[in-house]
């Protein structure tokens, strides 16, 4: 399977058409970070994420190797992410909603976990996973770029629609 940079596209100069950076938020930066919920710039995701979710970069480059980096993703109501993996570790917070999460190789609703508003999850690199969000769902994701996915089934990649 060919792997795919989640964001890297959309980081590149201004962060591109669809997501919007919050600050300059790079880890060697020498002022902190302080981004009020109210304020936050909602763009579309990533084409690499199936359409419909909002995406904000609160800190750091996702896109950038060894740069750490803080995301938030807004999921409406029955939003789902097909079973994928990265090729490092993903922490997720859920902020607000369920973030329903699986492990495996295919999407299987009855094999999934509620995560509340108030849950962290660690998943290790290439662990097999999928996700959908009950309710509007905001999660903050953070790790160590570059943040990649890769769809274990190519055709689920919304990349590859139109191709």
């Amino acid at each position: 399977m060919t792997r795919y940079l989640l964001i890297a596209a959309l980081c590149a100069a201004t962060m591109g058409p669809g997501i919007t950076r919050e600050t300059g938020g790079h880890a060697d930066d020498k002022d902190h970070v302080m981004v009020q919920p109210d304020k936050i710039k909602w763009g579309p995701a990533p084409a690499a994420l199936p359409a419909g979710a909002q995406m904000a970069v609160l800190a750091g480059d996702p896109s950038k190797k060894g740069m750490p980096f803080v995301i938030r993703a807004k999921l409406p109501d029955g939003y789902k992410v097909p079973a994928h993996f990265h090729p490092s570790d993903e922490n997720v917070t859920v902020l607000k909603g369920t973030f329903m999460i699986g492990r495996g190789d295919k999407f299987a609703a009855d094999k999934m976990e509620a995560m509340p508003a108030g849950a962290f999850m660690r998943m290790p690199k290439d662990m097999r996973h999928f996700a959908a969000a009950k309710g509007e769902t905001i999660i903050q994701v953070h790790g160590v770029g570059p943040f990649d996915i890769t769809y274990i089934d190519p055709t689920d990649d919304p990349r590859s629609k139109g191709k």
